[in-house]
């Protein structure tokens, strides 16, 4: 799981999209200049009596920012890069800091961590020689972070390290729990999950004390997984419980499913069969409730097999043929394959050959239209 990270970090940040400057074509990039030709030349006339080339760069910078938030990289960067290049000619050191940081936030919403870097670095340097040390801390986090998705998890701790120390020392504590988390992410992707756990749990004090309830209900999932991982289940149905009952205080509904195959999962793993098997009734209503076919497919085989484990192979069918029926819906070969085959495993263990073998003979039909 990506996991969502605090303020400036992974739950702000899309994932697993090609790079802005890969998209740069010719033709985009002529019709984005002049849609900021024509903007720079309102935005000019509309300065003619301040003559404020700051407060030009100021909103260009604000445009940058909402286009990057409505994932429309290529006009960001065009808003942002023009931004810093007045701020640099008006020698204003601040404005440039921030435009840097807001272009690092960009490459690293598309995925471009590299590119990324290269513009945190950048604003750090300036942050630097202003001796800011609130912008130090948030741009250290940045990097950490982009380092973990580059896989070099030296640098990554490094920097969230560097951005714990200085979020203490000004007692920055939303950044604190920034880094805390980042660096129980670090640990998680380096399998040191005991590691994880502890900067997790210190990360999930400070939510509270802080009153995120949103950043909590990560953490809370983010702890539930870690202690799955290390196959402490009752540690794992702990946390997942507490989860749940954010999810449902907060009628996230999805969330809630999510946090139901959990524990139905844990359940499973610690021979509770029956516990699991409520779990997944359970997030097969929401399924049905969201109408969404996928989820629903999936609940249904994993309470087939929990049926299974107590023996209730009547049950079991009657999922697995539910299954089979929403797969042909969505015409996934993959998921029909399966069912059929956990269909004739299910009547075969009751001793039903003649069923198993016409699950066995149809197991090639073309799918309905």
């Amino acid at each position: 799981m990506k996991n969502r990270v605090y303020r400036g970090n992974e739950e702000q940040m899309r994932e697993n999209r090609d790079s802005p400057s890969d998209k740069l074509r010719e033709g985009e990039r002529a019709t984005m200049a002049h849609s900021l030709d024509a903007y720079m030349q309102s935005k000019i006339l509309d300065q003619t009596e301040s003559n404020s080339r700051l407060s030009l760069a100021n909103q260009l910078m604000e445009e940058g920012v909402k286009n990057c938030s409505c994932n429309q990289f290529k006009e960001a960067l065009q808003y942002l890069q023009e931004a810093v290049k007045i701020y640099r000619e008006l020698q204003y050191a601040p404005g440039e800091s921030k435009a840097l940081g807001n272009l690092g936030n960009v490459y690293y919403s598309a995925g471009d961590y590299v590119k990324a870097i290269e513009y945190f670095q950048q604003r750090l340097a300036i942050a630097h020689q202003l001796q800011d040390r609130k912008s130090q801390g948030q741009t250290l986090g940045h990097l950490g972070n982009a380092y973990r998705h580059l896989e070099d998890y030296a640098k990554a701790l490094e920097y969230q390290q560097q951005s714990l120390v200085i979020s203490r020392e000004i007692k920055d504590r939303r950044g604190e729990v920034a880094a805390l988390n980042n660096m129980g992410l670090a640990y998680k992707a380096l399998g040191n999950l005991k590691e994880a756990i502890e900067y997790q749990l210190q990360s999930l004090a400070l939510m509270r004390e802080l009153q995120d309830r949103e950043g909590e209900a990560q953490v809370l999932r983010n702890l539930g997984n870690a202690f799955y991982a290390l196959e402490d289940y009752p540690q794992a149905v702990k946390y997942y419980q507490q989860r749940l009952e954010m999810a449902r205080q907060m009628e996230d509904w999805r969330s809630e499913g999510q946090v139901l195959r959990n524990l139905g999962s844990a359940c499973y793993a610690l021979g509770n069969y029956t516990q699991a098997i409520e779990y997944y009734q359970q997030r097969l209503a929401i399924a049905k409730r969201l109408n969404d076919c996928r989820i629903e497919e999936q609940t249904l085989g994993s309470l087939g097999v929990a049926y299974e484990s107590i023996g209730n192979f009547t049950k079991a069918i009657e999922c697995y043929e539910q299954r089979l029926a929403i797969a042909r819906q969505l015409q996934d070969k993959r998921v029909e394959q399966q069912s059929l085959g956990s269909l004739r495993i299910a009547c075969y263990a009751m001793g039903n050959y003649a069923k198993a073998f016409e699950y066995q003979d149809t197991r090639c039909t073309t799918i309905p239209e």
